[in-house]
């Protein structure tokens, strides 16, 4: 099957080459571009998903032998997580060569987190299905390569600690608020707020809800931990 010079040139940027062009055509494609003879990308993502998680819970476990589960867990959900693989996606310039309906194109499909991140793991599964599991775990380490060796800082969530902060002053969790959204329906932005009800606070934008919460969460503890020493 021949392919695009388009998905050649991503080929390259993934780095594998496909002996089974059809797999990666099926994983570019989503389901509002899909056909009755070009299937969408939905069960790739499933299969990708583990492929990934089992790839990342082996590389923790050789990076770090005396870890103990309750510090690997962290850094395997931010290793894994829709975030991260939705910026590796946009590293290797994916969303350029998605198959999209006319909708998905109009609303920003090829820039949207949760889109992307569903791609990605499609794609992990495609080079799993062509060439078996290590070839896909050459393909992931070499794109998670910066991440595996930062994910300790990257692992540190938050949220967690700013309530794990509060519980230790014997204080109700953080709340967060959203407080404006703005932009169009594709690409919005968001303003949260976290708040301890002793009164303090701090806010942060994202293109996320999530993203954002993380931020003001951050911002907040920053100011906190800044004013107990």
């Amino acid at each position: 099957m021949k392919i695009s010079q388009e998905l050649k040139a991503f080929q390259d940027r993934l780095g594998h080459e496909f002996v089974r062009a059809e797999l990666l055509l099926r994983a570019v494609t989503h389901s509002s571009a899909s056909t009755p003879v070009r299937s969408d990308n939905q069960r790739l993502e499933f299969l990708g998903d583990r492929v990934l998680g089992l790839v990342m819970a082996e590389a923790l476990l050789a990076d770090d032998e005396e870890a103990s589960e309750g510090k690997l867990a962290p850094r395997f959900n931010a290793l894994v997580r829709k975030e991260t693989c939705a910026d590796i996606a946009r590293e290797i310039g994916l969303g350029d060569v998605l198959k999209l309906g006319r909708s998905e194109q109009i609303s920003g499909g090829r820039r949207k987190l949760a889109l992307l991140g569903d791609a990605m793991e499609a794609v992990i599964a495609a080079v799993y299905l062509d060439a078996g599991f290590e070839a896909a775990r050459v393909v992931i380490l070499r794109l998670w390569a910066t991440r595996v060796e930062t994910v300790e800082a990257d692992a540190r969530d938050a949220k967690t600690s700013l309530q794990e902060w509060a519980q230790a002053r014997a204080l109700p969790p953080p709340a967060y608020v959203e407080l404006a959204r703005s932009g169009p329906d594709h690409a919005p932005v968001f303003t949260i707020a976290a708040r301890l009800v002793s009164g303090e606070e701090s806010s942060a934008r994202a293109t996320s809800k999530r993203a954002a919460e993380q931020a003001a969460a951050k911002a907040l503890l920053d100011q906190l931990l800044k004013d107990d020493t």
